[in-house]
């Protein structure tokens, strides 16, 4: 398991567990639009409950996927920042990381 709880695979295979801001741009700026289309963010599970994606868009940008059935939230939207793209991502995932802390508040649902 990654020191965050959480990987980042992409499409060749690259994986870092509990990536940081600065390893998110990179492998975002990794991508390609012909062998290295996406990358998959996940918990360290064996049933993943929530994910992040970012994949290539045709052209120029980003296809940024956020969910996690436990707050309702399935966002999507375009971005051609990267850095915009991993700190967005980072936030997201310091909050899937901190409810996931014992005692930690849980989803209405």
């Amino acid at each position: 398991m990654g020191s965050r709880g959480y990987g980042v695979v992409s499409e060749n295979g690259d994986r870092i567990d509990g990536a940081s801001e600065d390893a998110l741009f990179e492998m975002i700026s990794a991508l390609d639009d012909t062998h290295n289309t996406f990358i998959v963010i996940e918990p360290d599970t064996d049933d993943p409950a929530w994910f992040a994606s970012v994949a290539v868009l045709e052209g120029q940008g980003f296809e940024v996927v956020r969910r996690d059935p436990a707050y309702r939230e399935h966002k999507v939207h375009t971005d051609s920042d990267i850095s915009r793209i991993a700190f967005d991502l980072i936030v997201w995932l310091a909050a899937r990381n901190l409810a996931s802390q014992p005692g930690s508040p849980t989803p209405d649902i």
